[in-house]
């Protein structure tokens, strides 16, 4: 007796031991650790083009670089020169565009924060900015695009965030192009870093106030030669000096982040199977693009993206969902069905996601775990089931002994337990979570103190 009752304890200390995670110290990526969910935007004069130019669509073989989705590269993808690609400024006016709508459908789908590229690798910004001419001051819209998002975030208390691109910059004659184009000196480049990329990103802490900051490299030769550590501090410095609340992301230097970014930033699309050692995120699309591509019909369905989510906080991480609005403003339809989509089952089991730990456990087929204890001490486990089970039955590796009730988040249906082996729980699941046709189905358990 005393050998098992020795085995449950060393058990539940490993189980419980993620708890400590979900209690971070108080600085400032408590907010990000605990929001889970936010939503991206790419917008700007490539929407214009929709992924295609001259007869040629993304991607296209018939083209020496066409190759992928991404709708935002078409300048450089679909060889369109760069004069008429940055006469498309004069046809940017998004007269529909809404963001007191746009942050409610973020708010509405569960996302706890907003990040917009405020200027992309084209080097557009959709600000009206001090050091370039070559903005959204310049375009027939010409209206405060990121004040009005600004305002909206604050109306609905989401987190505000800027994608910035500070290494591509396909307008300046310094910026880094891509790695087929002729390479820019250190000198050139030195240019647009002291005359574009740092006097913008002071401009848009001091205009807007941002939360975030999201950096962009991905590990190719130009990090290595452009993006070196002593700009990666001086650009980190800025921002601690300007906004010591403004989080930054790893991919400001994808190589090597260094020990002063806020979180690890995946590869796009990218869902490690391991816990990392800080915080991280995934920033991932609803279709092929990021960019609005009007040909692009690849859309995820709502239940495969709330399980990248979960699977992503099961494992200590954030999920970063990104839409691509039309030219005009407007968020396709079809994202917005599925924000909505989202937004409903986060809103009978957000409880399973927001504000929870990680369980030091293996890794269960189709099942996430995730945990939090709440003010008053209550300890909660609660078991995702993304996809439907071949079996009437879900064992999980703590003991029975340990579990105060069991039911379905949702609901409220009681699960009945049993112990299992090697000091194991059963629990018997109810046909509606072992049909073909469930959706994601969230056990919530009660532990013993």
């Amino acid at each position: 007796m005393l050998k098992r009752t020795t085995a449950t304890l060393c058990l539940m200390l490993i189980f419980l031991s993620g708890l400590k995670a979900q209690n971070p110290n108080n600085d400032r990526a408590k907010w990000f650790k605990e929001a889970k969910f936010g939503m991206m935007v790419h917008w700007g004069l490539y929407s214009i083009l929709g992924g295609s130019y001259n007869g040629h669509t993304l991607p296209d073989s018939t083209l020496k670089h066409a190759e992928g989705w991404y709708a935002e590269w078409a300048q450089q993808r679909l060889e369109v020169p760069a004069k008429e690609y940055q006469a498309l400024v004069k046809q940017f006016n998004p007269v529909n565009f809404d963001a007191d709508q746009w942050i409610f459908e973020a708010k509405n789908a569960g996302m706890k924060y907003f990040v917009i590229t405020a200027k992309h690798h084209d080097g557009f910004a959709l600000w009206d900015s001090k050091v370039s001419t070559y903005d959204i001051g310049s375009t027939p819209y010409k209206k405060d695009i990121l004040g009005d998002l600004a305002k909206a975030c604050k109306k609905y208390g989401v987190k505000l965030g800027f994608y910035y691109s500070h290494c591509e910059d396909w307008e300046h004659p310094g910026g880094a192009t891509p790695e087929w184009l002729p390479r820019k000196t250190d000198a050139e480049f030195e240019q647009y870093w002291t005359q574009k990329c740092l006097p913008q990103i002071s401009e848009l802490i001091h205009n807007y106030n941002p939360d975030l900051f999201w950096f962009d490299t991905w590990g190719d030769e130009q990090e290595k030669t452009f993006i070196s550590d002593k700009r990666r501090d001086q650009l980190i410095a800025l921002i601690r000096k300007e906004s010591p609340k403004c989080l930054i992301n790893g991919r400001i230097s994808y190589l090597n982040p260094g020990d002063d970014i806020d979180f690890l930033e995946m590869m796009d699309n990218t869902y490690p199977e391991k816990l990392q050692t800080r915080p991280w995120q995934t920033a991932a699309t609803m279709v092929n693009s990021w960019g609005w591509h009007a040909k692009d019909y690849n859309w995820k369905p709502a239940n495969q993206m709330l399980g990248y989510l979960i699977g992503n906080v099961a494992k200590g991480g954030n999920y970063l969902l990104n839409i691509g609005p039309k030219p005009n403003g407007e968020i396709p339809a079809a994202a917005i069905q599925r924000l909505r989509e989202m937004g409903g089952w986060l809103t009978a089991n957000g409880e399973a996601v927001y504000g929870t730990a990680h369980v030091n456990t293996p890794a269960i087929k189709d099942v996430y775990l995730t945990q939090k204890t709440t003010a008053n001490g209550e300890k909660y486990v609660f078991a995702s089931i993304v996809k439907p089970l071949n079996t009437a039955s879900l064992v999980l590796p703590f003991p029975a002994s340990a579990i105060q009730t069991c039911k379905l988040l949702e609901s409220d249906m009681p699960i009945s337990f049993s112990e299992a082996e090697n000091n194991q729980v059963s629990l018997l699941l109810p046909k509606n979570i072992t049909a073909p046709c469930s959706g994601i189905q969230v056990i919530k358990i009660l532990m013993k103190n």
